[in-house]
This record gives C-alpha cells, structure tokens and sequence, in this order.
C-alpha cells in the first residue's frame, strides 16, 4: 500500500476579474494556501484552503484562517502526523489531524483534498467514486453578484442571461435601500426564467429587520435567502415569518452544527462546504445528517482556485442531499477564457484545461483523482514568495 511521504505548502494569488466582495470581508479573495502531498510511488495530489481571517461562525463558535495560520497549522502539526498514513484510509487521517490539533479545518481540508486526489490516481478513479459513487451527471452552477454597483451589476446580468445561467445569488446586508434596489434591478435584466437568491452573510442587525427587508424583496420571488442575521435560531425566526425558506451558511459548518439546525424548526436549506467541515469525509457526514431530516442542500464555497473548486465538483456530484443549483466558480484557465462571465471571478486558472459549462451547469469531470490535472507552471507563476 502507498503511503504519504510529504506535505508541503504554497501560497498563490491569482488575479480576479473583477472585486467581489460580501458583507464582512475585508481581504481579496484568490490569495490561498496549495498543498502539495507525495506518495511512496512518487505521484502527487493536490489541496487548497481558501483562508480567509474574517469567515468565522457565529459569536466566536468558529473562527477565521488566514493563509499564515494555515501554513503554520499544516507545515507545524499536520504534516507531520500524517507522514506514513496509507492512501485511502480517510478515518485514520481525520484522527491523527483532530488529535495533533484542534479545530482549524480549512488547514484539514486542505491537506485531505490532496490525500484524495492522491488516492483517485493511485486506484484510477475520480474522487466521487471513494464519496460513494455519481449522484448526478452535471452540477448546476449558481453565479454570485458581490457587492458592486447596481448598473454594472445590470450589465453582468444581461451577459449571464446570454451564457444560460439558470440561478444568481445576489450579495445583500449592507443597506437596505440598496438591496431591493439591487434584487429588483437583477430580476428586471434576468427576466423571469431565471433564479435569484439572496445572501446577507449576517449583515442585518435583527430578525425583525431582515423580516422587513425581505418582505420588500419578495415581490422577485425569491429561491432562498441565506443567513439573514448571525445565529440558528434568529435565522430560523426569520425563516418562520417570510415565504421563502431561509438558508443557513455561516452557521453551518459540521455535522453537529446541521442537527441543531434541524432541531430550530425554521431552516430548510443547509449550504455545505468541503472547507468547513474540515474535508470531504466529514462534508458528506453534513450530507447524510440533512438528507435524513428532509433538510436541502447546495455546495458553496469561498471562490476557490481550480485545485479547491474540483473539490466543490466532487462533493457536490456525490453528495445526494445536494440538489440545489451551487455557488461555486467554473474554473477556466486564461486561454479558454474569451469574455465569458458565468461562473468567472478570476482572469486565469491553476488548472491545465477548463471545467466544461454546459446548460448552466459543470460536467463532473471523470478523470482519476480529481479528475483534471494542475499546472505546474500557472502554480509557479501565481506562487507567492515569502
């Protein structure tokens, strides 16, 4: 049996298209660690954490990783600890990383995608095929308007109509003028055929204040609206007094966190990450728990590089409970790009060839591992030097 032989750490930082901001951010997204793992046999896999210092959970129960803290977590306790670990045994991975070292589990995940990845090519298989097999053929994508003006949002709207986005997420919680403002104005260019969601990332103050707001928006008919406030039961209050079903992010991050969900009575809708939870092995755990409570799902995720967002691909490929449209990139390298939109937030890519976008979806990649190999030379352009 192989065996993993080493870990190492990048920091890249790829370009973005255009700023894409939410409410609470205050760093650029695309600066991230890339994890590189070697085998006994001398292939190699590869894992992104898309550390951000201002995501957290609610009221301090989880807190940010900046790309220093995870290169620290994973060259100072996980590396270590994983050395000798036989490709495939995922249990055994998560117990070494929980025992070294609490929480932080970006930096896990990180590390486990490139353990899978690593163990997909070893046995010749994409990475859905060790989550339990192929739930679906493609992943719908979801396309997020950040927070930038409402006429250049007009604009990017009428260009993602063109490209057959099917659903657009629309980033609110700042100012609640400028947020109808901005859900009526994407619903006027995207026309009734296509989905709209909103996410306040925690921005209102109160439930009765977000109640209020959405109310006004409702009017748009609204897919979901994702955490409105901070915490599971003030979401799930607002979630009791709007018609549509609210959806919980930031207050969602492991299998615990989904049964407390379920238990508030007023959540239908649970966003899953491969980060959050600390993996792949520990996402489809959210799944299941969800799955079984009649609880919905989508894959989201922090606008990963290529490398994190097949990731994203393979859970949400996977992962039954996830039947919603998914708020994740199509990751296309420079070459392929050609003035496209949908599903574009950088002006290149880490990967050697782009994800195909179909109909307003992903195909599942079917390659082994992953399924669609790194560049080593767009990793070494991007590659930040400390």
């Amino acid at each position: 049996m192989p065996k993993i032989t080493s870990v190492e750490t990048l920091l890249v930082h790829l370009p973005t298209r255009r700023e894409h901001k939410w409410a609470g951010l205050t760093e650029v997204i695309g600066r991230y660690v890339i994890v590189r793992m070697t085998d006994s046999d001398g292939r190699i896999g590869w894992g992104e954490a898309p550390a951000l210092k201002d995501w957290g959970g609610e009221f301090g129960r989880y807190f940010g990783e900046s790309a220093q803290i995870t290169r620290g977590v994973i060259d100072t306790y996980l590396a270590p600890a994983l050395i000798g670990v036989e490709l495939g045994n995922f249990a055994e991975m998560h117990a070494r990383m929980d025992a070294v070292i609490r929480g932080y589990p970006y930096s896990k995940a990180a590390v486990e995608f490139a353990a899978y990845d690593l163990t997909g090519r070893w046995l010749g298989v994409p990475v859905h095929m060790l989550l339990g097999g192929k739930a679906r053929e493609r992943v719908p994508v979801t396309h997020s308007i950040g927070l930038i003006p409402i006429e250049e949002a007009r604009g990017e709207v009428a260009k993602l109509v063109r490209e057959g986005v099917r659903t657009i997420k629309v980033k609110i919680g700042v100012d609640p003028e400028r947020d109808v403002a901005m859900v009526d104005a994407v619903r006027e260019v995207a026309g009734d055929a296509v989905e709209i969601c909103v996410d306040a990332n925690e921005g209102y103050k109160t439930p009765g204040e977000a109640v209020q707001i959405v109310r006004r928006m409702e009017k748009n008919r609204l897919k979901y609206v994702e955490q409105p406030v901070m915490g599971i039961d003030r979401i799930a209050e607002v979630g009791r007094r709007i018609d549509a079903p609210v959806m919980a992010d930031e207050s969602a991050w492991n299998a615990h966190d989904s049964i407390q969900i379920i238990r508030s009575g007023g959540i239908q809708i649970v966003s899953i990450y491969t980060t959050k939870a600390g993996g792949l092995y520990k996402a489809m755990e959210v799944g299941a728990v969800c799955r079984a409570a009649g609880i919905v799902c989508n894959v989201n995720g922090s606008i990963e590089t290529g490398i994190g967002n097949l990731a994203n691909v393979q859970l949400a490929a996977a992962c039954p409970a996830v039947t919603l449209s998914c708020v994740i990139p199509v990751s296309t390298p420079a070459e392929a790009q050609h003035g496209q939109v949908g599903g574009i937030y950088y002006k290149d890519d880490l990967l050697v060839e782009p994800m195909q976008f179909v109909d307003g979806a992903i195909v599942v990649p079917s390659g082994p591992g992953m399924g669609i190999d790194v560049s080593i030379d767009k990793v070494e352009k991007y590659r930040v030097r400390d």
